[in-house]
């Protein structure tokens, strides 16, 4: 083991009982039982040992899970870190959601897919900073030194095989002092970490157990309904509220802001009650089209920003200098977020306290957000969160929890808000809709120059990361963005700045590999090995040698080149997330129509903590990124989305699902990295590709069925 400070001040190690001891145990791990009688009943007393760990006097350990879930598994997998360096047994465990509390944890996130990246050391710290203060409980009792003894499976063991239990220690080991040096795990010695554990909620979740916003409920709650402005850049000049307030269950109906609120005794009849009133918007001749968005990025791309975003070598010198020169326009459009949980929150205003519950992905931004709109203290607003049923970048937002704040503060109520579906996809935080106009030079059969320009709506550098791949790999290398302001609420989707830009990329990269004639993967491999020769530039963000992995890994696994005749293959890789994934899609022909019958992907994320969980996450990031860049599709007219509901709105469909995606991890051991959203941006160049190879038709705009009949 290697010694580390711990670096953890006496105040997170102190009792935190108003923290967990009346908190819902919302999760529980016991799979691995062999028997009814190994299952421990619920402790008499429970001791604090830190802000994470709290020890029943029979054994039971309860972990707090600090940051939101929103079905990245981090709820079991953050506790698995900790349980792996207390020492533990798994079937001993239980996993409590913890609140917003930001002295007790930090970064309380899901965003970026950094959870357990930023958590893996200080989760670490946690469990073994607990582990050593049991460590040095039970050597004072026995009167020897600390280093002679050891932790296996809750209990602590003695050099002459005297044991105590982690139960028997609790009460003493929570007022040990803290050490001021740990000793981690070596990795090579874990037990936990790396193998495939249930999620802590699936029974719950699978027999509809309340766990989610959606469930939340308190005695004397109303329901809460919106009507928002119909078109983004209205605003609300008058209303009719007369046969709203006719309906049964309603209770009031008021205008707050630009927006009218509903309030009932059911989320039925606060529904009804919004499609019954009858509201005046503004007219506004600058409403904004789709259409004419088209038109502006277009020309934009003709024009660079004032400074370019990175600029290598000379690029005018490598494009006036080569033999040709190849020019690809990628476009894509906006796209909502379709969580399968619609936005929702509960608020309980009251003079003395702020009660928030709910599902929210940047809990701490809303915290202060809330205490600035109602002008309280930041101490009096609590946020307590819910699992969520999808978040994908919506729920960063939390205008839906502020909604609720507001409406609780105007009627005195504790308050559930609640979007309908047509309110979640009209009154959303969208994907902006993007073009890049990628330029390359050759010159006697290589690539000497690169320049990528982005035009999107109301984002800069939104979609576009300059260090990332190829940057480092071609010498004469530039980047520019510019952007068109907008009404229309745009931020995060699912992989922000590379959910469609990878498409673009990895598609370009084909279309050159064809042009020079040379192998598809080995034209990346080649530009890997440039980037490797300038690692000492610090702005690189990617590992030349990592992503060279995983594309050899996926092109060896998928038989790159070596199928039979009528499945075609596509490549693309992509680093994002701090995460570098290739993926192969084999395509064939089906009654005439493209079909993507496996996907192969391969991985470097580092260690793994939950395979099982790992792998699921792979896959659905795969099955999404294919959805979305095959069918996706957003527009407005007149400021007003063109959708609202599923009936309008594509989405992938069981059977057009890959019906295998086979994921390969590459063991090492670096520190853990992103896995939520990392395999979702190259899915589409990987497809792309592969039904050029079919079809003969290069796909330059998603969604693809728009481009080719094809596609159906």
């Amino acid at each position: 083991m290697k010694p580390f400070n711990t670096t953890i001040k006496r105040r997170n190690f102190l009792k935190v009982s108003a923290l967990t001891g009346g908190g819902m145990v919302l999760g529980f791990n016991w799979s691995s039982c062999t028997s009814p009688q190994d299952v421990k009943v619920m402790p008499k007393e429970w001791y604090d040992i830190n802000a994470f760990l709290k020890i029943g006097d029979n054994g039971l350990v309860t972990i707090m899970s600090p940051n939101p879930e929103i079905g990245q598994n981090i709820k079991t997998s953050m506790p698995m870190i900790i349980a792996e360096e207390l020492g533990v047994d798994w079937k001993d465990v239980i996993v409590e959601q913890a609140p917003l509390h930001t002295e007790w944890y930090t970064r309380q996130v899901a965003g970026g897919s950094q959870s357990i990246r930023h958590g893996w050391e200080s989760l670490r710290m946690t469990g073994a900073t607990a582990r050593q203060m049991l460590i040095d409980t039970a050597a004072k009792r026995w009167q020897i030194d600390p280093s002679n003894c050891i932790v296996e499976n809750g209990k602590v063991k003695s050099y002459r095989g005297e044991t105590f239990g982690f139960g028997e220690l609790a009460q003493e080991a929570s007022q040990m002092e803290v050490p001021e040096e740990v000793e981690l795990k070596s990795i090579h010695h874990f037990n936990l970490i790396g193998t495939d554990r249930t999620n802590v909620d699936m029974d719950d979740i699978i027999t509809g157990k309340p766990l989610f916003g959606i469930d939340t409920r308190e005695e004397g709650m109303v329901y809460a309904c919106v009507l928002r402005p119909p078109a983004f850049g209205q605003s609300l000049k008058s209303f009719d509220d007369s046969q709203a307030r006719a309906l049964s269950g309603v209770q009031d109906v008021f205008q707050f802001g630009e927006k009218i609120a509903v309030i009932a005794n059911s989320t039925w009849s606060a529904m009804k009650a919004q499609k019954a009133l009858k509201a005046q918007w503004s007219e506004d001749s600058n409403l904004e089209n789709t259409e004419d968005h088209d038109k502006q990025l277009l020309a934009l791309l003709d024009k660079n920003g004032v400074d370019p975003v990175r600029h290598d070598g000379n690029v005018g010198k490598a494009f006036e200098e080569a033999d040709e020169v190849v020019e690809r326009v990628y476009e894509a459009p906006f796209l909502p977020h379709n969580c399968m949980e619609p936005m929702n929150f509960f608020a309980h205003v009251t003079d003395e306290k702020v009660k928030m519950v709910g599902p929210i992905q940047t809990p701490q931004w809303t915290q202060q957000r809330i205490a600035d709109l109602l002008e309280r203290e930041i101490e009096d607003i609590s946020i307590d969160m819910t699992r969520m049923g999808g978040g994908f970048g919506r729920r960063l937002y939390g205008d839906f929890a502020l909604e609720a704040a507001e409406i609780s503060s105007l009627t005195q109520l504790p308050v559930q808000l609640i979007f309908s579906r047509e309110d979640d996809m009209t009154a959303g935080t969208y994907r902006p809709a993007s073009k890049y106009k990628i330029r390359a030079s050759i010159k006697d059969g290589s690539v000497t120059g690169y320049h990528i320009t982005e035009a999107a709506i109301n984002s800069n550098m939104y979609g576009l990361i300059p260090n990332f791949f190829p940057a480092g790999a071609i010498d004469n290398y530039r980047v520019d963005n510019v952007k068109i302001d907008s009404k229309i609420t745009t931020g995060a989707w699912r992989a922000p700045y590379t959910n469609f830009l990878a498409f673009a990329e990895q598609s370009f990269f084909d279309e050159l590999a064809e042009i020079l004639d040379v192998d598809a993967v080995d034209l990346r491999l080649d530009l890997l090995e440039n980037a490797e020769n300038n690692t000492d530039d610090e702005r690189m963000e990617y590992s030349p040698k990592r992503m060279q992995r995983v594309i050899k890994l996926a092109a060896r696994r998928a038989k790159w080149g070596k199928l039979e005749d009528d499945v075609y293959q596509g490549f693309s890789a992509y680093y994002s997330h701090n995460t570098h994934v290739a993926e192969v899609a084999d395509v064939i022909m089906k009654e005439g129509v493209p079909f993507v019958k496996k996907i192969t992907c391969a991985v470097d994320c580092g260690i793994l903590i939950n395979p099982i969980a790992a792998e699921n996450q792979v896959q659905g990031g795969i099955v999404d990124g294919i959805g979305h860049a095959m069918y996706g599709d957003m527009s407005f007219e007149n400021g007003k989305p063109n959708v609202d509901n599923f009936d309008k709105f594509r989405l992938i469909r069981m059977g057009e699902a890959p019906p295998e995606i086979e994921v390969h991890f590459v063991r090492n051991d670096e520190d853990p990295t992103g896995l939520g959203e990392p395999s979702l941006p190259p899915a589409g160049g990987a497809i792309a590709n592969a039904i050029y190879k079919a079809t003969g038709t290069r796909l330059y705009k998603q969604p693809f069925v728009k481009q080719t009949e094809l596609l159906g």
